[in-house]
């Protein structure tokens, strides 16, 4: 199957998700998938409400329990490996983290916000962090 045809959803699984693992990353205890950072803007119209979608970082890397440094954005890979990082980044400010990662499965571009520029990881052999 053509990689540009499978979903984000495939790709995290199939190719992001193996990559973490792969750089040391453990599945139950440091990567966490899907994790909801807001519940959604709340539009209010005459006397109606309603809320917005929710925010949701793709994945959040934890030193430990409750203790996140990362944010990795996963994009169907129909998109650039760094297409996701303003996303990345944002999600990593709002939970005040000093790494953000984008990746479209072919690999990663990391985005320190304690140091200078960010640098692309193609070589999927390479540790993502560890």
């Amino acid at each position: 199957m053509d990689k540009r045809e499978l979903s984000e959803r495939e790709i995290c699984s199939r190719f992001i998700t193996p990559a973490l693992q792969q750089s040391g990353w453990n599945l139950q205890t440091q990567i966490r998938e899907e994790r909801t950072l807001t519940d959604g803007r709340i539009h209010v119209r005459g006397s109606r409400t309603r809320r917005g979608p929710q925010k949701r970082a793709d994945y959040v890397l934890e030193y430990r329990v409750n203790i996140p440094v990362a944010v990795v954005e996963a994009k169907k890979n129909e998109f650039s490996v760094g297409h996701g990082m303003p996303q990345a980044i944002e999600y990593a400010e709002m939970l005040q983290v000093p790494f953000a990662f984008s990746s479209n499965g072919d690999g990663f571009v990391f985005h320190d916000k304690t140091a200078a520029p960010q640098f692309d990881y193609l070589n999927r052999s390479r540790p993502v962090i560890s």
